[in-house]
């Protein structure tokens, strides 16, 4: 055994270790290193070496550290899950010309939606899929448009590096993309709203004359929309007229 096992660890674990070993009766002696703690000059000895042990630790950390972040300066992929559109070969990524197809449609459906729901829905119904197969979600997609890897750069901890690959997107679709992105998530959301059909509004209408309007509840994980409007006397205040939209023909009914 040797004190460099503790690199594993840390000077305060072992210290705690130590300390159980002292409450137990247990005396430490290191046969390949010449201290035990039975003396008060091994226990200095021991501290030291543990103090210089960990040390060494952190350098190598640190210097790994530098080394990893150097070659992301240079541009160099570091290893990971490729992103979609790339393969790794040599620390480098290959553009994969039938999924960079796929990235850029991407990008170029987002700009003329302007809805990752939307566009999440769309791919799904077109068949796409992310790297591993799986559903593409909008959380997926926001990773995707936001990943500086398109536009042939590097990041490292909020800093960009031109990258030794090649770019799949161009600056001036990144752009157009981002413009998008930096408005107010509920400006598009209302946006998306607002373009999704309600093709009986102006059409129905309640008992007493008012306009049925149309909204939407989720269960289950499913959208469901719907038509509700408030009466207009006392006793309909208190009750909800409701035509749901989920089959055919259509059905309207009262809710409290």
């Amino acid at each position: 055994w040797s004190l460099r096992q503790t690199r594993r660890g840390s000077i305060i674990d072992f210290a705690k270790l130590v300390e159980i070993f002292d409450r137990h009766g247990v005396t430490f002696v290191s046969v390949t290193q010449s201290f035990d703690t039975t003396t008060s000059m091994g226990r200095l000895a021991l501290n030291i070496l543990l103090s210089f042990a960990q040390f060494e630790r952190e350098v190598t950390g640190e210097r790994i550290r530098d080394i990893f972040a150097a070659s992301k300066a240079k541009g160099m992929w570091m290893g990971g899950v490729a992103p979609l559109g790339y393969q790794p070969r040599d620390r480098k990524l290959v553009v994969v010309d039938a999924e960079a197809t796929r990235v850029r449609h991407i990008f170029q459906r987002f700009i003329e939606i302007g809805s990752a729901t939307l566009l999440a829905r769309e791919l799904n119904a077109d068949g796409f899929s992310t790297k591993k197969g799986k559903p593409i979600d909008k959380k997926y997609l926001y990773r995707l448009l936001n990943n500086r890897i398109y536009i042939g750069e590097i990041s490292h901890k909020g800093n960009s590096y031109p990258g030794q690959h090649d770019a799949i997107v161009d600056r001036e679709t990144w752009d157009r993309v981002h413009a998008i992105l930096k408005e107010s998530p509920r400006k598009r959301a209302a946006r998306t709203r607002a373009e999704t059909p309600a093709l009986l509004k102006g059409l129905l209408y309640g008992p007493d004359g008012a306009a049925f309007s149309p909204t939407h509840t989720r269960k289950g994980g499913r959208l469901y929309r719907y038509y509700v409007t408030k009466g207009a006397s006392y006793e309909l205040q208190t009750s909800v007229h409701r035509c749901s939209i989920a089959g055919s023909p259509l059905r309207c009914h009262r809710t409290r």
